[in-house]
């Protein structure tokens, strides 16, 4: 099912989405000093391009300087990715079909605004709590 879910998002937004994260990556890659973003973009990117099947966790060893990051990240371009997660999963849950693949757009707003410190992983090995095994 994840498969297929996956396949449906590809092609209904999740191209586009990723090509927003990239964009964005490619401009916060053009200052050294911003290298730190363009990196979390691209692996937002590549986690918006295949999304079901995995999830986003925060990362053990991330301190003050993530929470200093994000907030930088917020004002340049995380409230962009944001708007187009919103608008995104609010088009996507007009058919049945797609509200899957809109309320999982939802669920990447608070990434797309605070992608700093958080770690992507695959779903089966969390348990319950949201730990890795």
């Amino acid at each position: 099912m994840r498969t297929i879910l996956n396949i449906i998002w590809l092609v209904l937004s999740g191209f586009w989405l990723a090509v927003g994260y990239a964009f964005a990556g490619l401009i916060c890659c053009v200052l050294i000093v911003t290298i730190p973003f363009g990196i979390a973009s691209f692996r937002m990117a590549n986690y918006v391009l295949w999304p079901f099947g995995r999830s986003v966790i925060d990362h053990p060893g991330a301190g003050g300087w993530s929470t200093l990051g994000n907030i930088i990240w917020v004002i340049v371009a995380g409230w962009w990715l944001a708007l187009g997660h919103l608008t995104t999963g609010i088009a996507l849950c007009i058919t049945i079909i797609g509200i899957p693949m809109g309320i999982a757009s939802f669920k990447m707003i608070p990434v797309s605004l605070l992608p700093l410190g958080k770690q992507i992983v695959d779903s089966r090995t969390l348990n319950g709590f949201g730990y890795q095994r």
